[in-house]
């Protein structure tokens, strides 16, 4: 599990997070989102203790991460594909972490399996493909088969395949009960992939509950209903603070009441319903809306 409490960094007069406070808890996917700026890059250094906070604090299953040996066998992470050796074999590069790290030989040539580098783990990483190193990548937050695990944009360089793969292994992940914080800005495979979401902006938090309820606050949200009384139902949900847009068909959409309240009301005024069914705003639109007032770099039309 991790923990922030009233997490805060600041350089000099700029405050690159503040005050954040959210929990990460084991058996979910976590998706960790913000507009380009909002800090969530230094947030993930905070936790791994790759930079110090201002003030508040960070933990990791009730601990300081520098306060862990061995720190892979308790966190792995995945921040930047790019910073490794581009001489080193990727066999080379996992070993000398599994030494420093005490953990056995066996376990490198287990992780390659996994992530399907069986075939170049005896290139050197400097001819692998974007992809490849994202694998690479993420072998080594495998590595130490920690029960905490951070990726910071995974799903770079990776082909469709790969992606899906990826989407997979966070599932099964999560389902063996570790912690999995995962940041991206692909929100359709947040969408596909997380089960609860941090979202900041401008270094503030903005929201930390379930993806559901997240997309369920866009204005996107609403009921719909089709029933062959649409023109008497339309007027009843009007006098019940509702809006009521009909779209043809006996098709009405409604916002501002619940799937229980319209269910209701059609119960209580005799209305028969051939469909009654939330819907809610893809996370998408839902993050667009939400986070508008966070956007550091925003572009106008012409």
């Amino acid at each position: 599990m991790i923990e922030a409490t009233n997490l805060t960094k600041r350089y000099g007069n700029k405050t690159a997070v503040n005050g954040l406070t959210f929990t990460v808890r084991p058996g979910h996917v976590t998706g960790f989102l913000g507009p380009n700026g909002a800090g969530k890059s230094t947030t993930l250094r905070m936790i791994l203790g790759l930079n110090t906070p201002t003030s508040g604090s960070v933990t990791v299953d009730g601990h300081d991460f520098r306060d862990l040996p061995r720190g892979m066998r308790h966190v792995g992470a995945l921040l930047d594909a790019g910073d490794v050796h581009g001489g080193r074999t990727a066999v080379a590069h996992l070993a000398a972490l599994a030494r420093s790290n005490r953990i056995p030989r066996r376990r490198v040539d287990e992780v390659i399996d996994i992530v399907g580098l069986s075939s170049a783990a005896s290139r050197r990483i400097g001819q692998f493909s974007l992809g490849m190193r994202q694998r690479l990548g993420i072998a080594t937050a495998l590595l130490g088969d920690p029960p905490v695990l951070l990726f910071d944009e995974p799903l770079n360089g990776l082909d469709p395949e790969g992606v899906l793969w990826v989407r997979n292994l966070f599932r099964q992940l999560a389902a063996e009960g570790r912690t999995v914080f995962v940041s991206s800005h692909l929100m359709s495979e947040m969408e596909s992939t997380a089960d609860h979401l941090v979202v900041i902006g401008r270094g503030e938090l903005i929201a930390a509950e379930s993806l559901a309820e997240f997309a369920g606050r866009g204005t996107g949200a609403g009921v719909r209903v089709r029933t062959p009384q649409a023109e008497l139902f339309a007027p009843i949900l009007l006098r019940a603070r509702g809006q009521a847009d009909r779209v043809g068909d006996g098709l009405i959409e409604v916002t501002g009441l619940s799937q229980e309240q319209v269910g209701e009301l059609a119960f209580e005024h005799g209305v028969m319903l051939h469909e009654l069914a939330t819907h809610t705003a893809s996370l998408e639109a839902a993050f667009l809306e939400l986070t508008a007032d966070s956007v550091e770099y925003a572009a106008h039309d012409a």
